[in-house]
């Protein structure tokens, strides 16, 4: 694999993300401002005072020139300085060795306290909005990193193909033939796409590519695909020799903003979804929105429904383009995000706030046999959910309609289909891994910014 250099505005957090980043990816990280004051013995501060920027170009240029040429370069991160690439032979050479990936500046306002933290620290000061024109003249972009405890989540745009990410790709057959540009030079396995394959059939069939390619415990995997790719490539790789680190490379809208965060990896049985399973987080998630463009519109559809979800836990309206951009899933997954952090194995209780439109809608999914998407399941969930909530005095009347308007708004499904029936789904329901004898624990949606767990009997 080629090296990774992390570049953007002075406080953007280039050396934090770059040293999550080369610990996830097992790779050395350098600090180029390091390496400056490594070499010549002097502080930045002091370089400037003692002959200004010119003369501390000439020694970033000549630093950034040794440090590419040490053995093994190629198998590293680098965080460069705010205004390293503006010399163009930098830029050039930079280039030609790897990725570089620009870090999105944050806020005026947390710029600003990012720079007051460590006063005196950039003699240049925030340059964010002088190099405004340089730093978009940069393609392949990070929008926001996530740190979890053992994961990194980097949502970002035109990362690059994943040529050296992991030993083995394994990639279903619907993002493969999509985006085949991604997966070019690596050693890959296709495993079929859809939900009715997430089973153990298709597990048992991955442990038979691990050990075909004689995936070991110091080995890493990667899953490219859908959410169903991802829970299964993620529970291969947490019992494959008890336990392998995996890297998650989400492909749909779905993928990017639910299955890609969080650590759940499992499969489903015939009395129910997601039955069988583990929590074992990828190492790194690279969420390239980039990769939204080849989606139908429908898939693009089905991922909304996640999304407002999410505005619906966080109590915020649900806005984002029609192909969402980099940002908008970084906002929207950062209420995932922020609750994964507080309950992580979900063991007390927040985390089953993201179940919101789950109960119903699992039991949506395996009643049409998958006929129904999962996407579209959760928005019918959603608002049969608030209807629940309004029946039982925790919503407003107005409400579930009012929910319904906004799925619909985005050309998804809130009625449960002819023929099927709440009483239809109660049995399946029982099955659900939120139950004690017939009483399941439901995620209710009853106003916006409140979702509120409720045991409800189902006798």
């Amino acid at each position: 694999m080629s090296a990774i250099f992390l570049y953007g505005p002075p406080a953007s957090g280039k050396t934090t993300v770059g040293k999550n980043l080369a610990l996830s990816l097992g790779k050395t990280f350098f600090d180029l401002d390091s390496e400056i004051e490594a070499k010549s013995h002097k502080t930045i501060p002091a370089i400037f005072e003692e002959g200004g920027e010119a003369l501390f170009r000439s020694i970033e240029k000549e630093t950034l020139r040794e440090l590419t040429q040490k053995k093994n370069f190629s198998d590293s991160v680098v965080s460069l300085g705010g205004g390293t690439l503006l010399d163009p032979e930098n830029r050039k050479l930079t280039e030609s060795l790897g990725l570089v990936w620009l870090l999105e500046a944050p806020s005026k306002e947390e710029l600003e306290k990012r720079f007051q933290r460590n006063p005196g620290a950039r003699p240049l000061g925030n340059k964010a909005e002088e190099r405004k024109e340089h730093y978009a003249s940069f393609k392949s972009r990070i929008a926001k990193a996530f740190a979890l405890p053992t994961s990194l989540v980097i949502v970002g745009e035109a990362m690059g193909d994943l040529n050296g990410f992991a030993k083995l790709v394994i990639a279903d057959t619907n993002a493969a033939n999509c985006q085949p540009e991604a997966l070019k030079d690596t050693a890959l396995e296709l495993i079929p796409s859809g939900e009715e394959f997430k089973n153990i059939s298709t597990i048992e069939k991955i442990w038979g590519i691990l050990n075909d390619h004689a995936i070991g415990r110091k080995d890493t995997i990667a899953s490219f695909g859908g959410g169903v790719t991802s829970d299964l490539v993620g529970f291969a790789a947490a019992t494959w020799m008890r336990g392998i680190d995996w890297i998650n490379f989400p492909t749909t809208l779905l993928a990017m903003v639910d299955a890609s965060t969080g650590g759940k990896t499992g499969c489903d049985l015939a009395i129910g979804k997601n039955l069988v399973g583990a929590f074992h987080s990828p190492r790194l998630v690279l969420i390239d929105a980039e990769r939204l463009k080849t989606l139908p519109v429908k898939e693009l559809k089905v991922g909304k429904a996640e999304m407002i979800k999410h505005a619906l836990i966080k109590g915020s309206e649900p806005k984002f383009s029609e192909i969402p951009t980099a940002r908008e899933i970084a906002d929207n997954l950062q209420v995932k995000v922020d609750i994964v952090r507080e309950d992580p194995f979900e063991r007390c209780g927040r985390r089953i706030l993201l179940n919101c439109g789950h109960t119903v809608g699992h039991a949506l999914e395996l009643k049409s046999n998958f006929a129904i998407s999962h996407g579209e399941a959760v928005a019918i969930g959603c608002v049969e959910e608030a209807r629940i909530a309004q029946r039982m005095g925790l919503a407003k009347d107005s409400f579930p309609e009012e929910l319904s308007e906004i799925f619909s708004a985005h050309g998804l499904p809130t009625k449960l289909p002819e023929g099927i029936t709440l009483d239809d789904l109660k049995l399946i329901m029982r099955r659900d891994k939120k139950r004690s004898g017939n009483t399941v624990t439901f995620s209710l949606p009853c106003a916006w910014g409140s979702v509120t767990a409720t045991k409800i009997s189902l006798e």
